[in-house]
């Protein structure tokens, strides 16, 4: 009895000091003696962020737009802003249209911002921009692309 007190000591010791990779609940059962039968919790799944694509079109012939121009997302997801034709675009939101508390998480999920609530330009066909909800607000952000927003080129996300 000692013994496997003794081990199991160790093993959290050596395990809380950190240093390389860490074994998994079943390398780590089969390495404390009288375990290895004991079953294991079940890890909890992954929750990875939803992204949902707009792409930015227009090329002279046709209007300058965000498709879809409208989208609801849930909050924490991802809005990739696809520059597909017609560039630079870009996306910047409205300071005014962003629900209260939405300004601060918007500025931590746009990262290499130009302005406040302004993204870089796109310049390159098929270049990406996330934009980060996570943390959002529930309500309606408005934007533009700042190159286009004469044109009509507005977009409404929706986090609910």
């Amino acid at each position: 009895m000692r013994l496997i007190a003794l081990t199991t000591l160790l093993a959290l010791v050596a395990g809380a000091c950190g240093g390389g990779s860490k074994p998994n609940a079943s390398q780590a059962a089969a390495a404390v003696p009288g375990t290895a039968n004991a079953a294991a919790a079940p890890a909890a799944p992954a929750t990875e962020a939803v992204v949902v694509e707009v792409k930015m079109t227009g090329n002279g012939t046709t209007k300058a737009a965000f498709e879809p121009a409208a989208l609801t997302i849930k909050a924490g997801s991802t809005v990739r802003f696809i520059n597909v034709s017609g560039g630079p675009h870009n996306v910047a939101f409205y300071a005014d249209s962003v629900p209260k508390g939405g300004a601060d998480a918007l500025k931590k999920g746009m990262p290499n911002p130009m302005g406040d609530l302004t993204g870089p330009f796109l310049t390159q066909p098929n270049e990406k921009y996330d934009v980060s909800f996570a943390g959002a607000p529930a309500g309606v952000y408005k934007g533009y692309c700042m190159p286009h927003v004469a044109l009509g080129m507005h977009v409404t996300v929706t986090v609910q």
